[in-house]
This record gives structure tokens, sequence and C-alpha cells, in this order.
């Protein structure tokens, strides 16, 4: 059983989105996600000052297994990336939620998370497609 922390909130495409104290968003894959996409080995992040729509792919996740794109769970602009990443994408399986963050944003209206789902809505989405 995967975990989903109830702070967070989930698209249908398995991205999270955490609202952070300045306002920002930060946004990364669930454990979920992580979990069937195998051993992560690169991922590619939008630059620094990219304008992003909701639901518009914005990089993307390669495994072992296979690459998967990521999605704006909420439209905005791209203040921060985890370059982190670039020389461990495997923090991205080993912590998804924290260390293996992908990008902050400056949300256009923070109201868009609103139509995301809540962490029992997730795992309801996730076990009606299991």
């Amino acid at each position: 059983m995967s975990l989903h922390p109830e702070d967070l909130f989930y698209a249908e495409t398995h991205e999270w989105a955490r609202q952070e104290d300045d306002g920002s968003v930060t946004v990364g894959i669930t454990d979920h996600a992580q979990q069937a996409l195998g051993d992560v080995v690169y991922v590619e992040l939008p630059p620094v000052g990219t304008a992003v729509l909701a639901g518009a792919q914005t990089g993307i996740v390669e495994s072992v297994k296979a690459a998967s794109d990521i999605y704006a769970p909420v439209a905005g602009t791209v203040i921060d990336v985890n370059d982190a990443l670039a020389e461990a994408p495997e923090q991205i399986n080993e912590d998804p939620y924290q260390k293996g963050w992908f990008y902050r944003l400056m949300p256009d209206d923070l109201q868009q998370l609103d139509g995301l789902m809540s962490a029992t809505a997730y795992q309801a989405l996730q076990a009606s497609q299991d």
C-alpha cells in the first residue's frame, strides 16, 4: 500500500502538489507512480522561468522500465527546480515526497489546488485502477 500524505493535493496523473508557506507550490510524483515506474535513472525538468498550464507536460521521468511524462497539477511559473535529481535521480524512488520533489512554481491562482484530489480521494482512485 502506498503512502499518501494528508497535507498534499493529488492529480489523476499521479503528481502531487504541496502549498508552501510563501504561496508557492512544490510538485513531485506519488509513491504509487514511482513504484510503477521502477528504478528512476533520469529526469528532465522545466527551466526556471517557464510558464506552465495546468495539465500541460512539464518534464519526463525515465526508469529502467519506461518513460513517463510529468504534468503540471496547477498553472503558474516555475521558480525553482530540484537540481540534485540530475546527479541522484534515485531520490525519486527513495523519498518521493521530500528529497524527490521536481520543481516549485508560483501558481497563477492558489484556488486551483481545490480542483485536485485529497489523499483519501487519490487513494480511492488508485484502488479503482488496480
